[in-house]
């Protein structure tokens, strides 16, 4: 069984992207990892190289800042780097630059995949996502937050990336797929306010037009991360990958200390996640056809 990983990245170091720590996260589960730089405005390149394992080749690319429309440009780029990967790998593992694996997690991965090499009804895995708010210790907590998706598929060059990389398709339908038990830590809102800003300014501009983003973007050198309510704390652990970057961080988060009432639609449907598990119209992007791995 071989195994690529694959990502794609932009502007690595400007908008404080963990994409270093990203990478190594899933390099022990990959036997070759492609990572599609797109022509950036600092030294992503170099910084991609400076993890300096020979697992990795990198494709240069150049990004279509004219696609304005639900954030494709992004699938543009997934798809490049997926199409760059070895025609002889079994498994593809995409991971976004802003998102880690727990090395607890990595032999249950494995096992999974070996499992099911030779069962082609299972076109992919579907991960649990933990979503850091803020700063390393606290995560979203509310439905607003999507809990699963799309990481781990087949090497078939009929699975595309969909809308804005959320996930994949297959010829437009949603991939069967196996659940993991394994989570993925998506640390996108966690980065320094200033970098956090920029990152949004640039970024909306794959959906928006100019006119959305004068009126709508608030005018700030800096991100006001006070705005969410419904956090938790994390009590758990945080990648090894991650600690050097928890241990720099250099702003201070505080949550929303004024309570936001959930409307009573809202906290039933709340209440009812958190003892069963289920969440009531929950969009689904996959089509889970074993439960566990």
């Amino acid at each position: 069984m071989k195994v690529s990983g694959f990502t794609f990245v932009r502007n690595a170091i400007k908008y404080d992207y963990p994409v270093v720590e990203s990478i190594r996260s899933v390099l022990p589960l990959c036997d070759e990892f492609i990572v599609a730089v797109g022509h950036s405005e600092d030294d992503t390149r170099n910084l991609v190289l400076s993890i300096g394992d020979p697992k990795i080749r990198i494709i240069d690319t150049v990004w279509n800042d004219t696609l304005r429309d639900g954030g494709r440009v992004l699938s543009v780029e997934t798809d490049k780097a997926f199409d760059a990967i070895s025609p002889d790998s079994t498994w593809a593992f995409y991971i976004q630059a802003d998102e880690v694996v727990h090395e607890k997690y990595l032999p249950e991965i494995a096992a999974a995949m070996k499992k099911w090499e030779h069962e082609p009804e299972i076109e992919g895995f579907v991960f649990n996502y933990t979503h850091f708010w803020g700063s390393y210790h606290y995560i979203g907590d509310s439905r607003k937050w999507y809990r699963r998706e799309v990481r781990i598929v087949r090497n078939d060059r009929q699975i595309r990336s969909y809308l804005d990389a959320q996930g994949f398709r297959k010829n437009g339908r949603k991939l069967n797929v196996a659940a993991m038990n394994a989570a993925i830590y998506h640390y996108g809102w966690v980065k320094p306010p200033e970098a956090q800003q920029a990152k949004l300014q640039t970024f909306h501009r794959y959906w928006h037009s100019d006119r959305w983003i004068e009126k709508s973007m608030a005018k700030s050198e800096v991100y006001d991360y006070s705005g969410m309510n419904f956090l938790a704390p994390f009590s758990g652990s945080h990648p090894a990958a991650m600690h050097g970057r928890i241990a720099r961080q250099n702003w201070e988060f505080s949550p929303n200390s004024g309570k936001k009432c959930r409307s009573l639609k809202s906290s039933m449907l709340h209440f009812i996640e958190k003892k069963t598990g289920w969440r009531l119209g929950e969009y689904k992007n996959y089509r889970i056809v074993r439960k566990k791995t």
